[in-house]
């Protein structure tokens, strides 16, 4: 196997520039005294592409009414929803031993901390199921007259919420503006009124642009063109050149979608900016969080199925049937501990699990839903949590919530204990960084090459691209380290590339094929919190549905 010198890995997954990454390698190579690798299971997920479908005996099998396959937050917000509506007879399968996907968090003596996701800004009127579960965990106080949220002060991002470093110091806001130029300033100024143009904009039937959820938005041609072109052609397209701003733009890409932005669609890369935009003051929706980050709402969600939540259970075969001409569909599972393989029958299921998954789970999938499926691309991510003894000193603006380093192909880190008001003493960061695949070291890499990186990647080579990236800010910060874990996610999140978002393939995913009805993020083409509990929760309506249930929708808007 093909190992990548230090310089290669520092420039592919750090991707500052040569000068800083000297001064990288001319630092302090020591790691931290402790630290681990706490991977998905890769293994079973492999074996199963490779064709692995144990079939269960003959006393191995239970009945029950719905199966949700997956227990990330679309898979729990189905599970929610049905048991919202006083269904008991249901299931969940969740591979991994936790579930949350990559919303789960992790705790420590000190502090809970993120492992994925970790905010969810605040529902607009219209999202009426992420407004019901934010309601019952009491983070919604009431609604407003016209049904805007209301939200408990506690839980908005506490000031100072985010700075930069750049130019050797910290600056507030993630875009840098000092030291920019005024043609940079410019620049930005116009990039913001286009924004704001399309925040307003409306088509014939009152539809915004982009809208959350997804499939609330217009597809008038005008927004459905945008797709049709990367974000940096739309760039070049205003003739804006401001290295400020292609940077700005660039990390907003790779922070919500993985893909930098020649491989993000025009659509997704403006839905950035202009979705949360929700009043006439042209502001972003106040953003929610917690220390374990969204790994509270999985919580809640897990708290509310717990009974019939079952963890380790790898899901191998998905197959409609029909007895005496009721449809039903027998799932397949194995338990990943024992190697047993376990069945269910049920009138329904929800396949809550990624697109990719689909073709390899579900015989009857026909070769076009087969292909359509495969249409699905996804970012690998790089995650760690360090456990500090202490904070690092800082040069410029204090430490924030979230806290970015300009012209560092990471995303920066979070901060676990910014939300509880503790400033000083030991803390955990989370640092993230997508592997975007874009051939920055070496043309012919992709992110199916990326990620084949990222599996082979060693503790001690993942720690030293943390610390590297983390020393052009914190020099010392080797020094602080106590522990370091490392998560490796090989699908993160779904990829909206160019001609993606509006493709029959994605627009057509969410179709039922007889008993079972499809969830998931990337069915809306970007990974955020609020499109899996949409699609968790239509999909649950869908299925209550066909048992005969009358629902009064939370989706249907």
């Amino acid at each position: 196997m093909l190992r990548l010198t230090r310089r290669d890995l520092l420039a592919g997954l750090i991707g500052t520039s040569a000068g800083l990454l000297a001064g990288c390698e001319s630092r302090d190579p020591t790691l931290p005294p402790a630290g681990e690798i706490l991977a998905p299971n890769f293994s079973i997920g492999h074996r199963i592409r490779d064709g692995f479908r144990p079939r269960p005996g003959s006393g191995r099998w239970q009945e029950t009414d719905v199966v949700v396959i997956g227990g990330g937050i679309s898979g729990l917000a189905a599970a929610w929803r049905l048991r919202r509506e006083g269904l008991e007879r249901f299931v969940v399968l969740e591979l991994e031993t936790v579930p949350g996907g990559t919303s789960r968090s992790g705790t420590s003596s000190l502090t809970a901390y993120p492992w994925g996701a970790h905010y969810v800004p605040v529902p607009m009127a219209e999202n009426h199921s992420l407004i019901a579960i934010l309601r019952e965990m009491g983070i919604i106080e009431r609604l407003d007259a016209d049904g805007t949220p209301i939200v408990a002060e506690q839980y908005l991002c506490r000031d100072p919420s985010e700075r930069v470093f750049c130019d050797g110091a910290w600056q507030e806001g993630i875009y840098p503006n000092e030291g920019a130029t005024e043609h940079d300033l410019d620049e930005l100024r116009a990039f913001r009124a286009e924004v704001a143009r399309w925040a307003a904009w409306r088509d014939g039937k009152g539809r915004r642009a982009f809208a959350i959820p997804v499939s609330t938005g217009s597809d008038d041609p005008e927004v459905t063109a945008l797709d049709s072109i990367s974000m940096s052609e739309w760039i070049r397209q205003h003739g804006w050149t401001s290295p400020r701003l292609l940077w700005l733009i660039d990390y907003s890409c790779r922070d919500d979608y993985g893909a930098t932005s020649a491989q993000t669609s025009g659509w997704a890369g403006l839905f950035y900016f202009a979705s949360r935009v929700g009043g006439a003051d042209g502001e972003s929706q106040p953003l929610i969080t917690w220390p374990e980050g969204n790994g509270r709402i999985v919580q809640h969600l897990t708290n509310q199925v717990r009974q019939h939540l079952y963890c380790g259970l790898a899901v191998v075969d998905v197959a409609p049937k029909k007895v005496r001409d009721t449809a039903m569909v027998e799932i397949s599972a194995v338990d990943v501990q024992t190697g047993d393989a376990v069945g269910f029958r049920a009138q329904r299921a929800v396949f809550a699990a990624p697109q990719l998954l689909a073709p390899y789970l579900i015989p009857e999938l026909s070769e076009e839903r087969k292909r359509s499926a495969r249409e699905f691309q996804y970012s690998p991510w790089l995650v760690a949590n360090l456990h500090l003894s202490a904070r690092p000193r800082e040069r410029g603006f204090p430490l924030c919530w979230d806290n970015v380093v300009y012209d560092s192909r990471s995303l920066g880190y979070v901060t676990a204990t910014h939300q509880t008001g503790i400033d000083y003493g030991p803390t955990v960061l989370t640092w993230y960084s997508a592997l975007c695949g874009d051939g920055s070291v070496d043309p012919s890499t992709t992110p199916s090459a990326a990620r084949q990186q990222l599996f082979d990647l060693t503790w001690a080579e993942a720690a030293e691209i943390v610390l590297s990236d983390l020393e052009l800010a914190h020099p010392e910060i080797r020094s602080l380290v106590e522990r370091l874990d490392i998560m490796k996610w090989g699908h993160a999140m779904v990829r909206p590339r160019t001609g993606f978002v509006f493709s029959h393939a994605r627009r057509t995913a969410a179709t039922a094929l007889g008993p079972i009805h499809f969830a998931g993020t990337d069915l809306s083409g970007v990974a955020l919190c609020e499109e899996a509990v949409y699609h968790g929760v239509r999909a649950a309506e869908e299925a209550l549905r066909a048992l005969g249930r009358t629902v009064n929708s939370l989706v249907e808007i």
